[in-house]
């Protein structure tokens, strides 16, 4: 378990977030809207999710299904979290938002297909 400070990249918006599994959760997907984003996201479940700043920046974007929500900071445009499609109980958020990370230092990093989604079957 790893408790962490999130914020984009202006400061703008600050969340605080713990990470049950580490880094064990950390992936990438390869759907249209995250292969585009490129960004690593770790899973958190909602009640080790709080918006510390900024709640009022986030602007949220939705698409398809509109099951995940992805959030962004209104200022400066940084993807900080989004409400999965895979499991709407849980975040997914982004490890490079994350202070003190590098995601460059976790190595090899899953990646999940998200063109095949489960859901669309």
């Amino acid at each position: 378990m790893s408790k962490h400070k999130l914020t984009c990249h202006c400061g703008a918006v600050e969340l605080s977030v713990v990470l049950e599994g580490g880094f064990s959760s950390a992936r990438r997907c390869d759907c249209s809207f995250c292969r585009r984003r490129g960004a690593i996201a770790a899973t958190v479940l909602p009640q080790n999710l709080s918006i510390l700043k900024g709640a009022d920046k986030l602007t949220k974007y939705s698409f398809n299904t509109h099951t995940a929500q992805h959030y962004f900071c209104s200022v400066c445009g940084i993807y900080t979290h989004h409400k999965r499609r895979s499991n709407p109980n849980e975040y997914g958020v982004n490890v490079g938002a994350l202070s003190g990370v590098n995601p460059r230092d976790l190595g090899e990093i899953l990646w999940v297909d998200g063109v095949n989604h489960p859901s669309d079957n």
